[in-house]
């Protein structure tokens, strides 16, 4: 049976999950097209950057963004000055940090979509008179569809799965920054079996139905 504590740290998940993949989906999209596109030397040195989050451990990046946003950090002391504060143990700071962390998982399957469609339905357009934006919202979106529903997929579903980035950055507030897993650490700390494998267990369903939802489209795709 889940608590209020329970309820509170799944809608908590929930929201950081989806605002954190809007955010992924906006900042990402440029990044992975320019990436896809750019014969730039310092394509190998950007990509290396948005992947950096596949090998490093989550407390590194937790520790070096609670410097960076904290109030001596370079970041703390901007928002501090624009009157914001400073966004370590906020749900603000959860945003950052959950997006940093998963934008490999949005920005790979967005470039690997652009760089399937080629050079040659641009062209086309292009000699249709085209604008770039109309170009890239008339023909590129369309044919990347599949790579956006995955890269949403993911970065939501990463999201939800954090622990070692969001405990660093955003502590154990209940109703503030208290996710699923920290809940369910907690309840392990605590010899709360019971309530920790309600949890554990739902969150074990949620992956495999996403890696299902996957697995299937990508099956889909093959015999399409």
């Amino acid at each position: 049976m889940l608590s209020a504590v329970d309820l509170a740290a799944i809608w908590l998940t929930l929201k950081l999950a989806t605002v954190t993949t809007a955010i992924l989906l906006i900042v990402g999209t440029p990044i992975a097209w320019w990436l896809a596109g750019t014969r730039s030397r310092f394509k190998v040195l950007i990509g290396a950057l948005v992947a950096l989050p596949l090998v490093l451990p989550p407390s590194v990046i937790g520790f070096y963004l609670l410097i960076t946003l904290g109030p001596h950090g370079p970041v703390g002391q901007l928002t501090q000055w624009l009157g914001w504060g400073i966004l370590p143990f906020t749900f603000a700071g959860l945003v950052v940090a959950s997006a940093l962390y998963s934008l490999p998982f949005v920005v790979q399957p967005l470039q690997q979509a652009f760089e399937a469609i080629g050079p040659r339905p641009l062209e086309v357009a292009a000699t249709l008179r085209a604008s770039p934006w109309d170009s890239f919202f008339t023909v590129v979106v369309p044919l990347a569809k599949p790579g956006f529903i995955t890269a949403a997929i993911l970065g939501f579903a990463h999201t939800v799965g954090e622990f070692g980035v969001v405990l660093m950055i955003g502590g154990n507030i209940p109703e503030k920054t208290r996710v699923v897993s920290v809940q369910i650490y907690d309840h392990v700390e605590a010899l709360e079996y019971a309530e920790a494998h309600t949890l554990a267990g739902g969150m074990l369903l949620f992956s495999f139905l996403v890696l299902l939802a996957l697995y299937s489209r990508k099956g889909r795709n093959a015999w399409t």
